[in-house]
């Protein structure tokens, strides 16, 4: 049984040709997009001209340098080590587990406001942005 299709009207075998084709037309439109010049225009209006107005006056400001500071003299007062200072022992803080801790001066009070909530008046419960087709619990 013979092929219904032509064939001296294959394209695949000329594949090739066309990609590279559109590979340097496409080559080409870039380069030329690259390489375009573009020029600025100089638009002037007849009631207000811009371009006038840019210069700015700067005010010329002189640096004022101030010799640094005379060095202090150097005066070393020698204090006499007539106080005697007790040395302290500092005891560990550690305990084990046989050790009984006394917690008689630690007043513990117990002022917790007791907040009535009535959730017979919570209906229903919020909903956030883009969860409304969904189902409420």
């Amino acid at each position: 049984m013979l092929p219904k299709k032509n064939p001296k009207v294959d394209l695949n075998k000329n594949s090739t040709t066309y990609f590279l084709l559109g590979l340097v037309l496409v080559f080409f439109l870039t380069w030329r997009a690259i390489e375009i010049k573009t020029y600025e225009r100089d638009i002037e209006l007849d009631r207000l001209s811009v371009l006038e107005d840019e210069q700015e006056d700067v005010p010329i400001t002189d640096m004022k340098i101030t010799p640094p500071p005379p060095p202090a003299p150097q005066v070393i007062e020698v204090v006499e080590d007539e106080e005697e200072v007790e040395e302290t022992v500092i005891e560990s803080t550690e305990t084990d587990q046989e050790e009984i801790i006394e917690v008689e001066d630690v007043a513990i009070e117990d002022d917790f406001d007791e907040v009535d909530v009535p959730f017979a008046v919570i209906e229903d419960v919020p909903v956030f942005p883009g969860c409304e087709r969904v189902a409420k619990s």
